[in-house]
């Protein structure tokens, strides 16, 4: 339960970070236009896509916390042996950072209609997330080579469950990325929106890596002494 509570935690704060940059003090009922124009199919398709978004990471999240936790729980047992995590995922880690920071470097340019910036930082940011997919693929090589296989104890089968899971979404996460790349040779304007989703989708999925990476190099070691003296 504890480790759920970290990332919901976490999930919590990209949250209030997201709502702050909104205009909450707008006031809807004192604007002036005409009524039908809340009905522009144009103007609800990008607010169906974000309350959309935030949908699905509030269900990644939970995805995600109950998956940390089974990892806590399942390290209390006797029969689990930690195994060295690869050394590749630290690089992994670099160019995930990488790729978020690119996106929202796009996004910034997307909003000041800087076309060439916006398509230099989406290839950027799009190269590293498939390098840090083919970095994630190589180190479950290194693990295996180093006899690390899923079989042979539960926290082999976790590093692989846990990287597989985060890897399949943001490689799911690529497709998005890639119409939207494929938008912003054609129209920024159009694009800007598909822009700003990748992005917080990207940075989302930045955060769960980063607690997720603690937790695979043992930094939340305290955590899940915690977790063995529930159990027990």
């Amino acid at each position: 339960m504890i480790i759920v509570a970290v990332f919901l935690s976490a999930l919590a704060a990209i949250a209030i970070w997201y709502l702050a940059g909104q205009n909450l003090a707008a006031k809807p009922w004192l604007e002036q236009g005409v009524i039908g124009d809340l009905t522009d199919p144009d103007e609800r398709q990008p607010l169906l896509a974000k309350m959309g978004l935030r949908i699905f990471l509030a269900v990644v999240g939970v995805l995600f916390a109950l998956l940390a936790s089974a990892y806590a729980m399942r390290a209390a047992s006797s029969d689990w042996q930690s195994a060295p995590m690869p050394r590749v995922l630290w690089l992994n880690t670099g160019v995930l950072v990488l790729s978020s920071i690119a996106l929202q470097a796009a996004d910034f340019f997307a909003r000041r209609r800087e076309t060439e910036r916006v398509r230099f930082f989406l290839l950027v940011g799009a190269c590293a997330a498939v390098l840090f997919l083919a970095g994630q693929f190589w180190a479950w090589r290194q693990f295996a080579a180093a006899g690390y296989f899923l079989s042979t104890n539960p926290a082999n089968s976790f590093f692989y469950l846990i990287t597989g899971v985060h890897g399949a979404h943001l490689a799911g996460g690529l497709i998005a990325l890639a119409a939207t790349v494929a938008r912003a040779h054609g129209d920024i304007a159009a694009a800007q929106s598909g822009l700003r989703l990748c992005a917080i989708y990207w940075h989302f999925m930045l955060v769960v890596w980063l607690l997720l990476f603690a937790l695979l190099a043992g930094w939340a070691a305290d955590i899940v002494v915690i977790c063995r003296g529930l159990v027990t």
